[in-house]
């Protein structure tokens, strides 16, 4: 059998002065889709950035299609695996499709150019967004959303098998945040790709993904199946307030009680 996209092996990871999660166990398997929930600071981002690959743990250890992160180059790393931060920085004047074109430097040769083909790629990206005739857009002259759009077209453009996503969500629209999140469940189900992503909202967590992991910020997790972990008193102990779920035809909502 082959090994999990992400695995965990007694995972810690520390801030300054607490423990954000311990002795995490986790496998996430091509086509499943991960929602990791918890309160403002509970360290739902610092997780996920070990997850990435980005900051080591305090212990254990994090594997992507079964080696470990420090075994792996960066470049290999990145062909597997695309991350989306909380904040996108753009320092630097360019254009939308230039910067959705970065998604593919991880496949090019230390000094290739990008091809024809790697620009119909991005090209199809920007189009799954809804972001097609934007192309030479100033990147720095896009609204909140647009610029959350542009991030996550960059990564589709990228083509990993891992998608790790910190509040995909972010600055989108209604409209926009059920697009995106279709787009992703298509990604997992056509494409057998896996996707981590921290949400807000646990009603469309409970739509749109397998599994759940509730951070409680303590060092304390829980980790399971999205139906049985979003339930109300689960979240309302989660948040710290009382929570109603209301179920519509097999989905699951939840309102303040």
């Amino acid at each position: 059998m082959s090994a999990p996209l992400l695995e965990t092996r007694r995972l810690r990871v520390d801030v300054p002065g607490r423990t954000v999660v311990t002795a995490l166990d986790l496998e996430l398997k091509r086509g499943e889709r991960l929602a990791i929930l918890g309160r403002n600071g509970a360290g739902k981002s610092t997780l996920l950035a070990t997850l990435a690959g980005l900051r080591p743990p305090a212990d254990g250890e994090v594997l992507l299609a079964g080696t470990s992160y420090a075994a792996l180059p960066a470049r290999e790393a990145a062909r597997q695996r695309a991350w989306l931060g909380q904040v996108q920085i753009d320092p630097f004047a360019s254009t939308v499709l230039e910067t959705v074109l970065a998604g593919r430097h991880p496949h090019l040769g230390r000094w290739a150019w990008e091809s024809a083909d790697d620009a119909r790629i991005a090209r199809e990206a920007l189009a799954a967004l809804g972001l097609a005739g934007l192309e030479q857009r100033q990147v720095q002259t896009l609204s909140g959303g647009e610029r959350q759009r542009v991030a996550l077209a960059a990564l589709l453009t990228q083509r990993p098998a891992l998608f790790v996503l910190d509040e995909p969500l972010a600055h989108l629209d209604l409209n926009h945040q059920i697009a995106v999140l279709d787009l992703f469940a298509a990604a997992a189900r056509d494409c057998g790709a896996g996707v981590a992503m921290v949400l807000h909202d646990p009603g469309l967590a409970h739509r749109y993904c397998d599994r759940a992991l509730l951070l409680h910020g303590d060092g304390r997790s829980e980790l399971g199946s999205a139906d049985a972990l979003l339930t109300a008193a689960r979240l309302s102990q989660l948040y710290g307030h009382s929570l109603k779920a209301l179920d519509d035809e097999g989905r699951r909502w939840f309102v303040p009680a």
